[in-house]
């Protein structure tokens, strides 16, 4: 029996034509420029804090 986690996230179409791919293409691009800009301060705030975390652990003294 499938369970929710046995599904693919997305199903993509297997048998493109080549106008067709990259029309795929170009549209996900845009979503994703799309999508950075509309959470661009989300994005800055959380990219900055983790180079933060990063920094702050001492390579001669690792936290695990």
């Amino acid at each position: 029996m499938l369970q929710p986690n046995d599904l693919p996230l997305v199903c993509l179409p297997v048998d493109l034509s080549d106008e067709a791919a990259a029309s795929l293409v170009e549209f996900l691009h845009e979503l994703i420029a799309a999508l950075e800009r509309l959470y661009s301060a989300q994005l800055k705030r959380y990219y900055n804090a983790s180079d933060i975390a990063r920094r702050e652990v001492d390579p001669g003294n690792p936290p695990f």
